[in-house]
């Protein structure tokens, strides 16, 4: 008999999202490549670096002409800013030029490891929420900073699993679960992850979705990891609303013994 899953939907910030898999624009050999490998995924929501993607000049290519940002959610973010003021205005100016709110921040910390400074994170998280973006925050897996973000008004908390761009996968569970645990807005897993697998760990944990861009537009065939993203975060969720065996640190035989020859 075939099982029917019911619709699982994820919502932020009051934007509903069919697929809980967010992809990154970065990094791909063409604006072509990055339309099919977002089309393989499933995604509806793609992050935009303000900084670096043209978006407004027609005289070059542009990420509208492959993306249509009627059909597909951006998300425009601040990759490449190490303080609070080019954070702020980086955001600012993605509001006046398509009149976004709904934007993620990355406050980075330094160029060698790319781990966000958590007090200008913090700083601007405050900021712009009272300026009435609604943020999606890059953090540290420090569950007292993830809290600290909510409290300020963080629509979602996206820690990282490891280094941007790293591809180790989640490296500490426990703080991630942690986060999970004590937080009432999506927790979305940011950065370091490497392939399909690690997606669906961090789906198994209980996450609300993951975000993916070195590990789909670096792969050796994009498009086809892109389509394993998605059935790969699928299958975690369904694998975390089902609800794990519990774990037994002795062998439990798979048939009873009742009734045995």
């Amino acid at each position: 008999m075939e099982v029917r899953l019911k619709k699982d939907s994820l919502k932020v910030a009051g934007k509903i999202l069919k697929s809980r898999l967010i992809v990154g624009t970065g990094k791909y050999k063409s604006f072509l490549e990055t339309a099919k490998a977002v089309k393989a995924s499933g995604a509806d929501m793609v992050t935009v670096a303000v900084r670096r993607v043209n978006i407004l000049d027609k005289k070059k290519p542009i990420l509208t002409d492959y993306l249509n940002p009627k059909k597909i959610i951006f998300l425009p973010n601040t990759a490449g800013c190490f303080n609070s003021e080019d954070a702020l205005r980086t955001l600012r100016l993605a509001r006046e030029m398509g009149g976004w709110k709904l934007v993620k921040l990355e406050v980075l910390g330094d160029k060698k490891t790319l781990y966000p400074n958590m007090i200008e994170t913090i700083k601007s998280t405050k900021t712009l929420v009272k300026e009435g973006f609604k943020v999606m925050v890059y953090c540290t897996d420090d569950p007292l900073l993830a809290k600290k973000l909510e409290d300020n008004g963080a629509s979602a908390i996206m820690p990282l699993a490891s280094p941007i761009g790293s591809g180790l996968g989640i490296q500490n569970k426990v703080n991630i679960s942690l986060i999970i645990k004590q937080s009432k807005v999506p927790v979305i897993v940011d950065a370091g992850i490497g392939t399909a697998s690690d997606a669906t760990v961090a789906m198994e944990l209980g996450c609300d979705g993951v975000l993916i861009n070195s590990a789909i537009a670096n792969a050796r065939k994009p498009i086809i990891m892109a389509k394993a993203f998605k059935d790969a975060v699928i299958s975690g969720r369904n694998s975390f609303l089902a609800g794990r065996m519990k774990k037994n640190h002795f062998a439990t035989a798979s048939t009873s013994n009742k009734g045995i020859i």
